[in-house]
């Protein structure tokens, strides 16, 4: 299957699984009268919701370039991750206005071992189904599938928390008799805003990275300056190494020096070989090489991506002066 093909299918995977979690939970939660379940509910909602949204969003990147987009329809993943953190933020505020309500006015819950059960089924549907959305996220380098699965992700530990509650709730007046452990549920779904408060900082800081053209990794910027001292001598240097990212696509230009006698030819098959290098590396990345003769006469600017040996350095006379100025010594 196409990458295309692979975004769209695991993200209409996400949504059947929350739509069935969200009505499955919703009928538990208000049969027992647990708090905790029903904010499990809400947060799957919310996940259905995020799950729709990637599908769009997933649907929509795919989209070519076009006379209207000519860097591609990328950032709407980054879009799509940034709503759904939003949401994420709304659902925790909710979950904590209604568990500290409960602390405060608490009420008994029945058939405990059926809510146990119910978290039990989110827990290994979500871990499956998010296992699934992190794998085709990474490897299509989908933010928007990505963040779908954060959102499962969070469910799995906010439902095996429930969960946990719930059994030591069951334990506990079992042991005990007579003696109530309802504020456990509340608790536990305290626990589960503070989790998907988390969950949305996260995203919030992964989707901003991309709307604002951060550079991207470390690793990465390494790989590429490397790859171009391969192609020393015949290239001399270079500089204005920019980077970012739009979505699954990453945007890389930068200038190339070569020696002021290469024929135009020669530049070209030079340009065109380091493209090839680099989008065989980062499949689906756009690269745009500026090609300049290098005058033999270096600015501060060049010596940074400078190629040449030490020895050759002369930096261009800064305005204002009448004397040449050699790079120091061990430059």
């Amino acid at each position: 299957m196409q990458p295309q093909g692979k975004k769209v299918a695991v993200a209409w995977l996400s949504v059947l699984s929350n739509t069935t979690l969200v009505g499955l939970k919703v009928l538990v939660g208000l049969m027992i009268g647990s708090v905790a379940i029903i904010s499990e509910a809400i947060h799957s909602g919310i996940d259905l919701v995020a799950s729709i949204v990637a599908l769009f969003a997933v649907r929509e990147s795919g989209k070519p370039a076009d006379s209207t987009h000519p860097f591609g329809h990328g950032k709407i993943e980054s879009i799509s991750g940034f709503f759904e953190a939003l949401l994420i933020f709304l659902a925790a505020g909710w979950i904590l206005f209604e568990a500290v309500h409960k602390l405060i006015v608490p009420t008994a819950i029945e058939q405990v071992s059926l809510g146990i059960v119910v978290m039990l089924v989110s827990s290994v549907v979500n871990l499956i189904v998010s296992r699934l959305l992190f794998r085709v996220g990474r490897e299509t380098h989908s933010i928007a599938l990505q963040a779908d699965a954060w959102h499962l992700r969070t469910d799995v530990y906010t439902s095996a928390g429930v969960m946990g509650g719930l059994v030591l709730m069951w334990f506990g007046e079992e042991i005990f008799v007579g003696v109530h452990f309802h504020w456990i549920d509340p608790v536990a779904a305290i626990a589960v805003a503070l989790l998907i408060l988390q969950a949305a900082t996260t995203l919030t800081k992964q989707s901003l990275h991309d709307l604002l053209d951060t550079v991207l990794p470390p690793e990465e910027e390494g790989w590429i300056r490397e790859r171009i001292v391969k192609y020393c001598p015949a290239v001399r240097g270079f500089h204005n190494l920019r980077t970012r990212r739009t979505g699954p696509i990453r945007f890389i230009d930068f200038h190339l020096l070569v020696d002021g006698d290469t024929t135009v030819r020669r530049s070209h098959e030079l340009a065109d070989e380091l493209e090839d290098d680099i989008e065989a590396k980062f499949e689906g990345s756009s690269v745009t090489i500026h090609i300049e003769p290098c005058s033999n006469r270096c600015t501060p600017r060049c010596l940074g991506g400078c190629l040449r040996p030490p020895e050759e350095y002369v930096l261009r006379r800064p305005l204002g002066h009448n004397h040449p100025h050699t790079a120091p010594e061990g430059t």
